[in-house]
């Protein structure tokens, strides 16, 4: 009786996962396996595999890396100096809440900061460098790119912090060890799983940008996200679009596979 009670909770969850979740992606699947007029063709599978795509996959590979890089070297120090501030959870929350604001606002508040006559260059010009090409570049692109995925990388990594036992900390400090090695080797062996898990939430949708790419950096930075945004709007052929987005639900589904595996392994 208990069982059949808990699989009626378990109903609206499996019908949100099956309409939401499986649904679209067997629609993805099924739209792949047809060319531009609607007929079934897997010639859509072979021309992924040629110079054009693959070079678009290590050039959204590469900048996915970037992006996930430098929001790691930020997040994880200043998540640690928020475990030690007095008032860690204001602060936490001023870090938060520009992730409540639109993508696209700021994305655009953004373009009138790097712009020709944004801010930064009047802060250039002020001090005698003159005005740059800032907008339009790939270093504006992932400027940007890791702001907006910083909350999603230090949250983890926080939560991780904030569970870890200070009595470790303290007694690896009494042994001998130095503030560097104990960070070394007791902090971040300990929150690895944070680290893990900001890195799963970081590199995935980085994979997929699209609208920072044109309006940040200009087409710029041609990436899969941009390529698919291409075939379903300008040239509608959706059959290649969907074909690029299984390739991404895939790797999405390994990435995940293995961080999880690993994760499981460690405990």
């Amino acid at each position: 009786m208990r069982t059949r009670s808990r699989n009626y909770y378990l109903a609206p969850y499996l019908l949100w996962i099956i309409l939401f979740v499986a649904a679209p992606i067997l629609l993805i699947v099924y739209y792949s396996f047809q060319d531009v007029e609607g007929g079934w063709t897997l010639s859509n599978y072979a021309n992924f595999f040629t110079s054009v795509y693959l070079k678009m996959t290590i050039s959204s590979f590469w900048y996915a890396l970037l992006i996930t890089f430098f929001s790691l070297v930020i997040a994880y120090p200043t998540a640690y100096l928020l475990t030690k501030t007095k008032h860690k959870q204001l602060w936490l929350l001023l870090i938060i809440v520009p992730s409540w604001v639109n993508l696209l606002l700021k994305t655009y508040a953004f373009i009138g900061l790097f712009g020709t006559y944004g801010l930064t260059n009047e802060l250039l010009e002020a001090v005698g460098i003159g005005r740059q090409q800032i907008l339009f570049t790939d270093f504006s692109f992932v400027f940007v790119s890791v702001y907006i995925f910083i909350p999603f990388m230090l949250l983890p990594i926080y939560n991780s912090l904030e569970e870890l036992n200070p009595s470790l900390i303290h007694a690896a400090r009494d042994l001998g060890a130095s503030a560097w090695t104990t960070i070394r080797r007791v902090v971040i062996p300990l929150t690895i799983d944070g680290v893990k898990s900001g890195c799963q939430a970081v590199f995935i949708p980085a994979l997929s940008l699209f609208m920072i790419t044109r309006l940040i950096a200009g087409n710029r930075v041609i990436t899969l996200g941009t390529a698919i945004e291409q075939h379903f709007l300008v040239t509608q052929d959706w059959g290649m679009g969907a074909t690029i987005a299984v390739f991404l639900v895939i790797v999405m589904a390994i990435i995940m596979v293995i961080t999880g595996r690993k994760r499981r392994g460690t405990r």
